[in-house]
């Protein structure tokens, strides 16, 4: 697999590198910022990118923000976002959009050299990977009083396959239905949960968790 990783702390870039490299991986580009990250993937036609929620120059979102633009530019590209602590804003605006091909670890958990190798090729194959502590985190902040079980078994099918990380079109052509009739139960599975809009908070992602903590 071609890997790109962005991190500016030289320690973990090259201890990336080389632990990806002895697991037959090619770091095909290993920089310490975000910047001209998009045209290093192209350029290099990356398989995957592996980067930090802050990075240079101001250490708070630049990470995060060339992930979805990564993302938004190649939306079947996977890519692994670390993270020193639990970012719940981060993390739930990253996981808002399609889950597949989408990781976020927490950056103690590298040195587990077997669970980040899995992790990596987990997240190549388009599944997600998030941290237990981030689910928990999240969970923590967005629990409400209505439980999923008010959900109708059409609405919690369509949830399930939320949580597979498919859109409404995928879910209206899995279920064969019309997607105007996916959006419906969407919008009736946010009211159900009570999982109002709100700038910090992205209710697909909310939802998918509440499903994921009642199985």
């Amino acid at each position: 697999m071609r890997i790109v990783i962005a991190e500016d702390s030289t320690l973990l870039r090259d201890g990336l590198t080389r632990m990806l490299t002895d697991h037959g991986h090619e770091v095909v580009g290993a920089i310490d910022d975000a910047v001209g990250l998009a045209q290093l993937v192209e350029r290099e036609d990356a398989d995957l990118v592996v980067l930090d929620v802050r990075m240079p120059p101001t250490h708070t979102d630049e990470g995060i923000r060339a992930a979805l633009e990564l993302r938004a530019q190649w939306p079947d590209l996977p890519i692994i976002v670390l993270s020193q602590y639990v970012e719940e804003n981060y993390a739930s605006e990253l996981l808002a959009g399609d889950l597949g091909g989408i990781g976020y670890v927490l950056k103690d958990r590298v040195t587990d050299v077997g669970q980040f190798v899995e992790t990596v090729g987990r997240v190549a194959q388009g599944g997600t990977a998030i941290d237990s502590e981030v689910v928990s985190q999240l969970l923590a902040r967005t629990r409400r009083q209505r439980p999923i079980a008010e959900l109708t078994p059409r609405e919690r099918e369509v949830l399930g396959l939320m949580a597979e990380g498919r859109s409404n079109t995928a879910i209206a052509e899995k279920l064969v239905i019309t997607q105007r009739a996916v959006e419906k139960h969407v919008k009736n599975i946010f009211q159900k949960l009570r999982l109002t809009p709100a700038d910090t908070d992205h209710r697909r992602v909310l939802a998918v968790l509440r499903y994921l903590d009642a199985r």
